[in-house]
């Protein structure tokens, strides 16, 4: 078996490799290569973020959201306000909307004298994750107080005999509601593919006709939440015969009643999902949520994550990695293998972490999954563009579990790629592929030295 060295020289890859493996029951240290040094984690670092939010918040925690009544109600009358009120629950989506105002209208309301307004209050208000990301991308949304559908509006367009038609919606298998504080508009061009602008409070999107095609679709993320939500919900509550005046953003929290309210799955069976889709905008709220619970509520996701440091660097001795957001998204985050390992380790032994993790699967040489592979790896994967992070447990064939932390970064060549090309800039895919290859090697290798 060849040594750790040599097996990092094979793989060819460019820029620094960082790793360390340990012994889960015994804690010792088994092998590392730059163990201390700090690179940035990509989604490995939503492990330490499911990590914050059980110690603080608990397993079963719930994320409520509520429909509330700011005045007094006569005869079905509303005399005074509605309010749609978030409460930083990441996974709500139409479906819950709908289900809100259904119970709004059993509650006996059919009519608002007052204003419809949205709360998003209990979460600071961010336009993007990670600015750096391209206008467009999906998983770098607007994070507030309140979301929907992963802050994502549906983007289709089909094209016919005078051009193309386009619909922006906020679809579920049972819904599909436009919105409209979202538009798009076809422009001749062929680059830029999209343009954003917040015009007069609305999502105004471009898209070039020359990348459209025929038909299709794709989710855009929204940068306006709370207007969104309200967008969606002012027409559910419309199909219950409930006119509401155009939603209202509001910072303020009055003396209110319950009409309506939606819970969240517990936190643990929400953050199995966030950990097995690595969904940013889940770690963002679910991370900032913990920080608000703790203490003081973040004035942004710097803060707060910087407070999630702080408490790993308490907790479990990590002082040397500092992380800028919960999802890992933002390249400025740096953990150690190191630091990795030690949380892991303790983790596992408090039984936490380990039951979250989706399996990650070895492959032969072509690509192609063993399913009879003697290795069993439970782990949290992380990508970005010239960034590669693995980190989780392994069970060699012996019985022999190890805990591991891989990270890889070419933040020189990262450092070059222009905004604009960042979703699929030239070279990642390959440079990627290659960190990928030597994580299962580093594994087999371990497994081979340490489990035999």
């Amino acid at each position: 078996m060849a040594d750790l060295e040599t097996v990092l020289a094979r793989s060819g890859l460019q820029g620094k490799v960082a790793c360390a493996v340990a012994d889960v029951k015994t804690g010792a240290r088994l092998e590392s290569q730059a163990g201390a040094a700090g690179l940035p984690p990509a989604s490995v670092a939503k492990t330490l973020t499911a990590l914050y939010s059980l110690d603080v918040l608990g397993a079963e925690h719930r994320f409520t959201t509520q429909v509330l009544a700011a005045g007094q109600i006569r005869s079905g009358v509303l005399h005074g306000d509605l309010i749609l009120a978030g409460g930083g629950d990441p996974m709500l989506n139409t479906d819950h909307l709908a289900q809100l105002a259904r119970s709004m209208k059993a509650a006996g309301l059919r009519e608002v004298r007052g204003d419809f307004k949205v709360w998003d209050g209990a979460l600071p208000q961010v336009q993007s994750i990670d600015p750096e990301q391209p206008d467009h991308v999906g998983y770098s949304p607007a994070v507030s107080g309140i979301a929907l559908n992963f802050n994502r509006v549906h983007f289709e367009w089909k094209r016919g005999s005078k051009g193309w038609s386009v619909s922006m919606d906020a679809r579920t298998q049972k819904y599909r509601p436009e919105v409209a504080m979202a538009r798009m508009w076809v422009k001749k061009r062929a680059l830029p593919v999209y343009t954003y602008a917040d015009r007069g409070g609305t999502d105004t999107w471009t898209v070039a006709s020359q990348a459209l095609g025929n038909g299709g679709s794709r989710w855009l993320p929204v940068r306006r939440p709370a207007e969104y939500a309200g967008d969606v919900f002012r027409t559910l509550a419309r199909s219950h015969g409930i006119a509401l005046r155009k939603a209202k953003v509001t910072q303020n929290l009055p003396q209110t009643q319950v009409l309506a309210q939606h819970q969240s799955p517990p936190l643990s069976v929400m953050l199995k999902a966030m950990l097995k889709y690595s969904n940013n905008l889940m770690a963002e709220m679910i991370g900032m949520s913990a920080t608000a619970a703790a203490g003081k509520r973040p004035g942004s996701l710097r803060q707060s994550a910087a407070q999630m440091s702080d408490w790993a660097a308490r907790k479990y001795g990590m002082k040397d990695s500092r992380l800028v957001d919960h999802s890992g998204l933002g390249d400025a985050s740096r953990m150690t293998p190191d630091d990795l390992v030690t949380v892991l380790i303790a983790a596992h032994g408090a039984g936490q972490l380990k039951p979250l993790l989706k399996p990650f699967p070895m492959r032969d040489r072509k690509g192609r999954v063993l399913k009879s592979h003697p290795i069993k790896v439970l782990a949290k994967t992380g990508t970005l563009n010239f960034v590669s992070g693995l980190g989780g447990f392994m069970t060699a064939a012996d019985g022999t579990e190890l805990a591991f932390a891989i990270f890889a970064a070419n933040t020189t060549a990262r450092s070059r790629i222009k905004r604009a090309d960042r979703e699929r800039p030239p070279g990642a895919r390959g440079w990627n592929r290659k960190a990928k290859a030597l994580q299962q090697m580093l594994i087999e290798r371990w497994g081979s030295v340490y489990g035999s």
